[in-house]
């Protein structure tokens, strides 16, 4: 979930608001020109900035949200990383030779290090994956790599782990064999839960690995340092980096902060250089050289368990998700760029084989009905035998999230007559923890994409998916997503996706979408080449630097 990755297949979520529990961001600096760029000789390269949530977790095989997929991002680094076009460019990999038929993939590596010194093999990518699907890692994340031959069979308890189509040749060369063509798999080799691990330095870690910088190894631009538990952490440069020369920044500094009150007055002291920025704060600061705006790809929702006996009721579920204005949530609370949303997979995401994007004809499902709602939910009351019923909503503690919380707490008891809500707020990590163990009623959730198709938003709602945490399950739905999984005929497959949609947010109203992320920022003109993605992590400080400060 943005905050990322409960997100499902798979940052801090909203810059200024709550964290997905996946990754994704479209660009958001006024100036991404590379760190080629001139820089004063004077100018301190450290980036100052604020956190809404602590890090869940640093380990990739367990990570699963967007603030530590971005930390994964920056300190580590995968086959290919995504640059400042958004385009996938070699990183521990110089090449890759792509198969005929689109199966197999024969990476090549480069000279690289790890932080200790030691190289950086294809050992410690084959290992890395494959423990990510070890059914006994914890991981929820090994169905993203369900695209690699075994993958599931292995990840699932019905195969072994040498038939995980993964393979060192050589200390220089990763053979990966695929199920299926995918055009997206190069870019998701940059995803945190495909980041190397050197197999020696964990074992030798034990349950210590991952808990602090010092029980980590790091590989990429930056390591992490002077991490302290809902306080702050560091990225210092990494000198070991095979691409040092590239990094300008010496050092960026992250506090936690959950009031964006707070980051502001730290960002007018300049204690920071950018700021997230809550409704109240865009008409005030929107004319300031310092203001910039953007639409991403996530999502946010509420995840309705269907465990509860009332929230079986579709009616009930209808009445949740017509009972409150999405208009009025967006672009007068949220008021940061953010657009109501009556769908699932994001605007200007994902393009088909015609070339449309993907909402095209599929414009959207649902509206605000308040009479409608009221009826949808008399029937679903009688049907379950109840006059009056009392609902638990789980969310962030950010102000963000608190805002919304309670606007659709009075939306509901207002149009839904016998609803009474109840807010249960938490800190990002504990949320996700409730939400993993299904301690949930409604949830209000987010998720941002891993990959630039839509299967990485809605496979996720597949009976038993690890982010299926309501418990939602259709024969019809998953039949869908299976044939679009296998489907060679492009069309075919796009239609799958479309009608899959449909199952999901028409004819089950399973979840209740409310909104495409945007965000409202200032942030400092000597800030220079901050780069966001609009699939995977959020945020890339590898070409960024300071000038003029």
């Amino acid at each position: 979930m943005k905050k990322k990755k409960t997100l499902a297949l798979v940052g801090a979520l909203s810059i200024a608001g709550a964290s997905l529990a996946a990754c994704s961001s479209t660009d958001d600096s006024k100036d991404t020109s590379s760190s080629s760029g001139s820089k004063k000789s004077e100018d301190k390269q450290v980036l100052n900035l604020t956190s809404g949530s602590d890090i869940p977790a640093l380990s990739p095989t367990v990570a699963t949200d967007s603030v530590s997929f971005t930390v994964l991002n920056n300190v580590q680094e995968g086959l290919f990383r995504l640059d400042e076009n958004q385009e996938p460019t070699p990183g521990v990999a110089e090449s890759v030779d792509v198969s005929e038929d689109g199966l197999t993939y024969t990476f090549k590596l480069r000279d690289s290090k790890w932080s200790d010194g030691s190289d950086v093999t294809a050992k410690d990518f084959e290992y890395a994956w494959k423990r990510v699907l070890d059914p006994k890692s914890g991981s929820q994340y090994g169905y993203i790599m369900y695209v690699i031959e075994g993958a599931e069979a292995y990840n699932t308890g019905k195969g072994k782990v040498d038939d995980v189509g993964v393979k060192a040749v050589d200390d220089k060369t990763l053979e990966v064999k695929l199920t299926q063509p995918a055009d997206y798999f190069k870019a998701l080799t940059g995803f945190g839960s495909f980041m190397p691990l050197k197999q020696e330095f964990v074992e030798e870690k034990g349950k210590d690995f991952a808990k602090d910088p010092e029980n980590f190894l790091y590989n990429g631009p930056f390591q992490l340092t002077d991490w302290k538990t809902e306080v702050g952490w560091s990225y210092k440069k990494n000198d070991q980096y095979w691409d040092a020369d590239t990094v300008k920044l010496d050092q960026v500094n992250y506090k936690v902060v959950k009031e964006v009150s707070t980051s502001v007055n730290l960002y007018e002291k300049g204690d920071i250089d950018q700021v997230g920025l809550t409704s109240e704060f865009v008409d005030q600061y929107k004319d300031s050289e310092d203001f910039d705006t953007r639409l991403d790809a996530s999502m946010y929702y509420i995840q309705m368990n269907f465990k509860n006996e009332l929230l079986k009721n579709k009616d009930i579920r209808k009445a949740i998700d017509s009972g409150y204005d999405k208009e009025q949530m967006a672009k007068v609370l949220l008021n940061n760029g953010s657009i109501p949303a009556y769908y699932y997979v994001p605007k200007e995401f994902a393009k088909g084989p015609d070339g449309k994007d993907f909402r095209d004809g599929n414009e959207g499902f649902g509206s605000f009905d308040a009479s409608s709602a009221k009826a949808s939910f008399e029937k679903g009351l009688k049907e379950v035998g109840k006059d009056k019923v009392k609902l638990e909503l789980l969310s962030y503690d950010d102000d963000n999230s608190k805002k919304i919380s309670e606007y659709l707490k009075g939306e509901w008891e207002k149009n839904l007559p016998g609803l009474e809500v109840t807010i249960k707020q938490q800190p990002f990590k504990n949320k996700l923890d409730l939400e993993s163990k299904g301690q949930f009623e409604l949830s209000f959730a987010g998720w941002g994409p891993d990959y630039q198709d839509p299967m990485t938003f809605l496979d996720m709602w597949m009976t038993g998916g690890p982010y299926n945490r309501g418990g939602y399950s259709s024969d019809k739905y998953d039949s869908l997503i299976k044939s679009a999984m296998k489907d060679a005929d492009a069309e075919t497959r796009w239609q799958s996706l479309k009608d899959a949609e449909k199952v999901l947010l028409e004819d089950d109203q399973a979840i209740s979408v409310m909104y495409q992320r945007g965000a409202s920022l200032l942030r400092k003109p000597y800030v220079k080449g901050i780069v966001n993605h609009k699939v995977g992590a959020d945020t890339s400080f590898k070409w960024t630097y300071i000038e003029g400060r």
